[in-house]
């Protein structure tokens, strides 16, 4: 059997607040909450989701993984006003300010972006 993907895991310093914030942006759900992990999901039976796991230090330098979020041209700008209302900030990390995409980070420093939506999603 080929191998799948079964979890992105990003290590957090403080686990629920920062697995609420991605649940929150991604409007999925808390799978599952232990003391040293906490997964993230649309549902129990989707084939991804995201693990939270504990660490002690602080992010300190750009993501070398970044997450990248779309949705309906209709409706970017007001996932990013929504996404920055939740907490999220903008980030600059060399952009030159004519990109198809909006560089944000996470509570924790974690940057993901927002990409113009693809063609297939305006059809």
């Amino acid at each position: 059997m080929p191998l799948s993907l079964h979890h992105i895991v990003v290590d957090a310093h403080d686990l629920p607040a920062l697995a609420r914030f991605w649940a929150q942006v991604l409007d999925w759900r808390i799978l599952s909450e232990r003391e040293r992990e906490v997964v993230i999901g649309p549902d129990e039976t989707a084939p991804v989701g995201i693990c939270f796991m504990p660490v002690t230090d602080r992010k300190s330098v750009k993501n070398r993984l970044h997450l990248d979020l779309t949705s309906g041209p209709e409706d970017r700008d007001a996932e990013i006003e929504r996404i920055l209302a939740l907490g999220a900030r903008r980030v600059d990390i060399g952009q030159g300010g004519t990109e198809s995409w909006t560089v944000l980070a996470d509570p924790e420093g974690n940057e993901f972006c927002v990409v113009r939506p693809k063609k297939s999603l305006i059809a």
